[in-house]
């Protein structure tokens, strides 16, 4: 199968809103150079909520398509119901990324890609790294609309389960899929050990 066309949804409120980043903060999660916005999924859409303009300004000049979320408030759901609407019909899937996830790359996202195919019914890729399942995951555009329903401050993991002969776990290199920063002290963590692998 050829390779999909793709989309990324990245909701980079996430590392802003849950505990009110220092712009320094907001810059090294979203410039990362190893950051998904190098992968081959094209195109790439950034929700915002809360600091959006620290955000636009962190993405100045990538190209990338700026959505708000003016209901970031109301939870997860919300940002990724904006993301999936702001989507092309011609898309064959979605790769959804969490802002607070600064070690996923371009190679994660890209070996997703690599597996998804809806054809022999890997529809939806999780990664995962000496077993545990992480983000991001690649959904198959069939479960666009199940993920526009949902609510509250959730995702569509529970999505998983319900459709787990869609499922495709692809292992990955290391625990950047694994990595998810809730707080600043977490963030200085593991910006040291990138900076140390760099």
């Amino acid at each position: 199968m050829a390779d999909p066309l793709d989309s990324l949804v990245e909701q980079a409120e996430a590392e802003v809103e849950r505990w009110h980043s220092r712009a320094a903060d907001v810059d090294e999660l979203v410039q990362r150079p190893h950051r998904p916005l190098a992968s081959k999924a094209r195109p790439v859409v950034v929700v915002t909520g809360h600091e959006a303009e620290r955000v636009r300004g962190a993405l100045a000049g990538k190209d990338v398509a700026m959505v708000h979320n003016p209901d970031h408030e109301k939870g997860l759901s919300t940002s990724l119901k904006r993301g999936l609407a702001a989507l092309p019909a011609d898309v064959d899937g979605a790769v959804v990324c969490l802002g607070d996830m600064p070690g996923v790359s371009a190679g994660h996202i890209d070996r997703l890609i690599a597996a998804f195919d809806p054809v022999e019914g890997r529809e939806i890729c999780l990664p995962t790294f000496n077993g545990k399942r992480g983000n991001p995951v690649l959904w198959s555009k069939r479960f666009f609309k199940e993920m526009s329903e949902i609510a509250g401050d959730t995702g569509a993991r529970h999505l998983l389960g319900e459709h787990a002969d869609s499922l495709c776990e692809v292992a990955m290199p290391d625990d950047g899929v694994l990595v998810d920063l809730d707080t600043p002290e977490a963030l200085a963590i593991a910006t040291a050990k990138l900076a140390a692998k760099a």
